[in-house]
């Protein structure tokens, strides 16, 4: 069974209470100037988790004057799981380090001496004591990350599998009214045709009857399956993100549901052309989902303009904030973007940006379009 993390507040509480503990173990308390200090060191952890590193700074002098460095430790630990500067976190160890080892007396402190085997011994162990907390801190930076990757890919993987199947399924509606259309419509109307003529022809009551019958019942089932052939081609082609047939009118709702921070900037007209309408959409797509992959944590911004007769498409993404893990794919998107912009008249440009991002531009000639 799975442990349950116990609430943030009354983690919080359980540290304080431990830092008083030390406290009152540790420290004299007719030595007024320690005791202030241990006691902001132990107070001060309620700061912890906004201000790290303001915590720890308030936490170094108690080791300066006293023997109580739980608060210490426990300030280091939070800094260093949630700072990714390693340089940072090495001058932390060495501050609480020298603080640890020197044995403050006013106005002259006595620092150790590293030529005595003992106080080197002491400056070893107060080393490593500060190093417990660090690498702690960093190995819960990194099994939290770890789980935020691992949630993406699960979440990447469930939308590729929904893509690949709703995928199927229009294909395959879009084949059975193919079908329908092409050959049973075909072949009713051609039964609804003959019974016609041969009812016409007949001179046998009877056998005008049952014509007039059976060209009636073609008819019906003609039209039966003229809306059913209707029914599945709009089941197979709905206006939803993952149709074949996108438009700029679902551009909005395409960066609503990209999964990242994105702001929308588009002055189109209505009258595009429907392959003009599919390439920036297919475009503004492809640049989202490469964000999404290659920049977790990035901010996209999207400009789509007409300039006289050019439509530009501009997707500039900032750098990401934590490392990109290596998700499935195919590597041909930028190469079919750029195939269908030259279908088209027009030209792809992809690249880095000055401050770490990255930017996808098209351009597209609406001029003589079809």
């Amino acid at each position: 069974m799975k442990l349950r993390r116990p609430p943030a507040p009354l983690l919080d509480a359980a540290l304080i209470a431990a830092s008083l503990l030390d406290v009152w173990v540790q420290v004299d308390t007719d030595d007024r100037p320690a005791l202030a200090c241990a006691l902001l060191a132990a107070f001060a952890l309620t700061l912890r988790r906004r201000l790290a590193l303001v915590t720890f700074l308030l936490t170094l002098p108690t080791t300066l004057v006293t023997d109580s460095v739980f608060a210490t430790l426990a300030a280091l630990y939070t800094l260093a799981s949630l700072d990714r500067r390693r340089s940072l976190l090495a001058v932390c160890a060495v501050a609480f380090t020298v603080g640890d080892t020197t044995e403050w007396s006013w106005p002259s402190p006595a620092f150790v001496h590293l030529s005595d085997s003992s106080d080197l011994i002491t400056v070893t162990y107060s080393l490593a004591t500060a190093a417990a907390p660090v690498f702690l801190g960093q190995l819960t930076q990194a099994r939290r990350e770890l789980s935020l990757r691992l949630t993406e890919v699960s979440e990447a993987r469930e939308h590729e599998q929904r893509m690949l199947a709703q995928s199927v399924l229009a294909q395959e509606r879009t084949r059975l009214a193919r079908e329908m259309h092409d050959a049973v419509s075909h072949q009713v109307s051609l039964i609804a045709v003959r019974a016609g003529a041969l009812q016409v022809g007949s001179r046998d009551p009877a056998t005008k009857d049952a014509a007039a019958t059976i060209r009636r019942l073609s008819v019906e089932t003609l039209d039966e399956l003229r809306h059913m052939v209707g029914v599945l081609r709009a089941a197979g082609s709905g206006p939803t993100e993952l149709t074949p047939q996108p438009s700029l009118a679902d551009l909005q709702r395409l960066v609503d549901t990209s999964g990242i921070e994105a702001d929308l900037h588009a002055d189109l007209p209505d009258d595009l052309s429907p392959p003009v309408q599919r390439a920036v959409y297919r475009t503004v797509q492809e640049a989202l989902t490469n964000v999404r992959k290659h920049a977790p944590g990035a901010r996209a911004t999207l400009h789509i303009h007409q300039r006289d007769s050019t439509v530009h498409a501009t997707v500039t993404n900032t750098a990401p904030n934590r490392p990109a893990l290596p998700l499935p794919g195919a590597h041909h998107g930028l190469i079919g973007l750029r195939q269908r912009a030259e279908l088209l008249g027009g030209t792809i440009t992809a690249g880095p940006t000055s401050d770490g991002g990255y930017e996808l531009h098209l351009e597209l000639r609406v001029a003589g379009v079809p």
